[in-house]
């Protein structure tokens, strides 16, 4: 009678596995290749495992299945146009499925990703792209939002003024006479002012 087939899995196999070649690259252990990456005039040699930059490079993979294998025991490749700082997180990136860099190295990382066809770097800097964007975007969201009120408070005192001065120009126009100075009304019959008739009736005197 045959038994049911059933699934091993271990979920902390491929992290141990990428942990071990990382420290076996550090110590420089069974290391096959050497990476000479050269940017205006700084130049640094990285060494590292063929089956792993060819796993999660394309660049790499089709340079190693192409070679002629007359290199010797280790195979010596050539970047330029890279920097030193971006390879160097390149890979730690391909041994460890992690990195830290700057903000603003985020984009660069996203050439040399594509620079050397690994598609997790560019996915993985794509979304963090996506974030930092979503981010900004709500920040300017929220100082909007925040603005919105002190604009609201600033132009309800600036109607209150505009009313006051509506009110006081009504009161002072209640004040004032009805006919405006000069019009008939102030002048005696004869047209004249009242200063002028009265200097007329002195001379009459």
């Amino acid at each position: 009678m045959e038994s049911n087939a059933v699934l091993l899995e271990s979920k902390s196999s491929p992290i141990n596995l990428l942990n071990e070649m990382h420290q076996l690259r550090l110590l420089g252990h069974l290391c096959d290749v050497t990476v000479s990456v050269e940017y205006q005039g700084v130049r640094a040699e990285f060494v590292a495992h063929k089956a792993v930059l060819a796993a999660t490079s394309k660049f790499f993979k089709e340079v190693f299945l192409n070679e002629k294998g007359m290199d010797g025991p280790r195979t010596n490749v050539f970047l330029n146009e890279v920097q030193v700082a971006d390879f160097a997180s390149f890979l730690e990136f391909v041994y460890t499925a992690k990195v830290e860099v700057e903000e603003d190295r985020v984009q660069r990382m996203l050439e040399i990703a594509e620079k050397l066809k690994c598609l997790d770097l560019s996915e993985t800097c794509f979304q963090l792209k996506k974030q930092m964007l979503e981010s900004v975007l709500l920040e300017l969201q929220n100082f909007s939002e925040s603005q919105n009120p002190e604009e609201e408070s600033a132009t309800q005192p600036s109607l209150l003024l505009e009313s006051k001065a509506a009110a006081v120009a009504e009161a002072d126009q209640a004040d004032r006479p009805l006919d405006p100075p000069g019009s008939p009304v102030d002048r005696p019959s004869n047209g004249m002012p009242p200063e002028m008739s009265a200097a007329k009736s002195k001379e009459k005197m």
